[in-house]
């Protein structure tokens, strides 16, 4: 972070300061765990927790000021009405410090993914900062605002939503010069009630950007495909195989881990490899392609970019464990990463005699329409191809629901109540050349089964 005084942050935050404010400041945090000598802690509030009870520690342990919402003894506090209003203003007001193409990208699913991919592809031309883990939120997101530095040429920010308003407030603190959509599907349907409504919220990203800022968006989502932003604001879209789009992809061919296509665009056709699973990729790929032209790179950087490019974490994490292929995509589940997830164990090689095994849980928030969104996903385990089923959670029930109904063989499907039963029945399945993917939400730890295993 580039230092700012504390004179500034008071003034960004209309808070109250009683100490000298000539102060140079180094860092904001809102972790006491992460305090260091010349940074400013920002007391947030949350369900299970209070950043007041550890102000007067923060000081203790060399912060600066304590942006609180009441004074707090022994504690140097800037007071302020809301500390997280505070954090989004004094994170917008730290970006605006630097003129840098900044790309903004949200999305019901493969939000991440996309990021990540964006990001592999201007690294190959800018010194790249980007979200990390999961800071998609108002608190994450600002924190990665500032780590911002001088050297910094661009930026790749995920944004991330559970409730209307909040897409709108992440752009306004971020302020894209790009604007990125991946798709509009169920996810935090529970709360929004409509996929118009999903929209709806997911076009907030242009809230925070300036009106000459492209949207690019997936025209191969139904609802992203008629949309008419307004003002009449530019659009770039992108397709696996619609001509009409601005990119779109032709000659695609899948062969195990590696993914070859041709890009064509305003470049010309250029010649695309992606080396990974799962044909999800393919838009990930074209929407970096888009993001890159628009930024000026070479098509030939781009397409370095797109090849450099590997999945991490919980999200399709490939790994080979006693001979057995191990698919882990445990971070979350919507029926579209669902489906997107299938298709990576069916590309898997696995030896004669392996098995393919879907393990399966619940997918969370999807209100009334849970039951058909989990036979949805059901019937597309059923037409894969795949060996057998295990499925862990209340819903998860709907998904045997849906295989058996286009004609999946019912023994080779099991339900289970808890984790320690799936994990024990997986251990005396499972044996070396077989293929197991394991997906589901967030909230049903499917990685304690990983683990077990």
């Amino acid at each position: 972070m580039v230092k700012m005084t504390l004179k500034e942050i008071v003034e960004v935050v209309d808070g109250s300061f009683g100490f000298p404010s000539d102060i140079s400041v180094s860092s904001v945090c809102t972790d006491t765990r992460a305090i260091k000598a010349g940074c400013v802690f920002i007391a947030l509030k949350g369900e299970n927790f209070d950043g007041h009870d550890f102000a007067a520690k923060a000081t203790e342990l060399g912060a600066e000021a304590v942006i609180t919402e009441r004074p707090i003894e022994n504690a140097k506090c800037i007071v302020v009405d809301s500390t997280r209003k505070a954090l989004l203003n004094l994170a917008s007001y730290y970006r605006n410090k630097f003129k840098l193409p900044l790309v903004g990208v949200t999305g019901s699913v493969g939000k991440t993914s996309t990021k990540e991919m964006i990001a592999s592809v201007l690294s190959q031309h800018y010194e790249t900062l980007k979200t990390q883990g999961n800071h998609n939120n108002e608190i994450g997101l600002p924190l990665t605002l500032f780590e911002i530095e001088q050297s910094t040429q661009a930026a790749v920010i995920e944004m991330g939503m559970n409730h209307p308003g909040e897409i709108s407030r992440l752009s306004l603190c971020a302020c894209p010069t790009i604007a990125v959509i991946t798709n509009i599907g169920f996810s935090h349907i529970e709360n929004l009630g409509t996929q118009e409504n999903i929209l709806k919220a997911k076009m907030e990203i242009l809230d925070g950007c300036s009106y000459d800022a492209p949207l690019v968006i997936n025209g191969d989502d139904k609802l992203l495909a008629n949309v008419t932003p307004r003002g009449g604001r530019r659009t770039v879209s992108y397709s696996m195989s619609k001509k009409s789009c601005d990119v779109y992809a032709s000659n695609i061919k899948i062969n195990g881990g590696v993914i070859t296509l041709d890009i064509n665009s305003k470049s010309g056709v250029t010649p695309v490899t992606i080396n990974c699973y799962g044909e999800h990729n393919i838009k990930n790929a074209l929407a970096a392609f888009a993001v890159g032209e628009e930024l000026g790179m070479t098509p030939q950087e781009i397409a370095a970019g797109i090849a450099a490019f590997r999945p991490d974490g919980m999200r399709q994490n490939i790994r080979q464990q006693d001979g057995v292929t191990l698919i882990i995509d445990c971070y979350n589940a919507a029926p579209d990463s669902m489906k997107s997830g299938v298709s990576v164990l069916t590309q898997v090689e696995i030896p004669k005699g392996g098995r393919r095994i879907a393990v399966v849980a619940d997918m969370l928030e999807m209100g009334k329409m849970a039951p058909k969104l989990h036979r949805s996903v059901g019937e597309a385990l059923g037409t894969a191809g795949i060996d057998y089923i295990y499925c862990f959670g209340d819903l998860s029930k709907y998904y045997i629901e849906g295989a058996v109904k286009k004609g999946f063989a019912k023994e080779n499907t099991f339900h289970f109540e808890t984790r320690e039963e799936l994990a024990a029945a997986l251990k005396d399945m499972v044996k070396s050349g077989d293929a197991v993917w394991f997906k589901g939400s967030r909230g049903m730890k499917l990685e304690e089964v990983v683990d077990a295993l």
